[in-house]
């Protein structure tokens, strides 16, 4: 009987560590670009697309300004 429930509260130990590491993993921030037009339409480009890696160097260097400016 003990060793059942020590069995089950590895199991779910290790569940719940499995369950932190992939929510960790999942709530991390990637850059991605998202563009805002006049007409309310947006189109969002990921980490790792080609208009991302052209746009986000740009993107840095205005958030860069505006942090400098304030």
């Amino acid at each position: 009987m003990a060793r059942g429930r020590l069995l089950t509260g590895a199991v779910i130990g290790a569940a719940a560590v499995a369950g932190a590491l992939m929510w960790r993993r999942r709530s991390r921030k990637h850059d991605h670009v998202d563009l805002y037009f006049a007409d309310g339409s947006m189109v969002s480009f990921e980490h790792g697309s080609m208009d991302a890696e052209r746009l986000l160097p740009l993107a840095h260097d205005v958030v860069a300004a505006a942090r400098f400016a304030v």
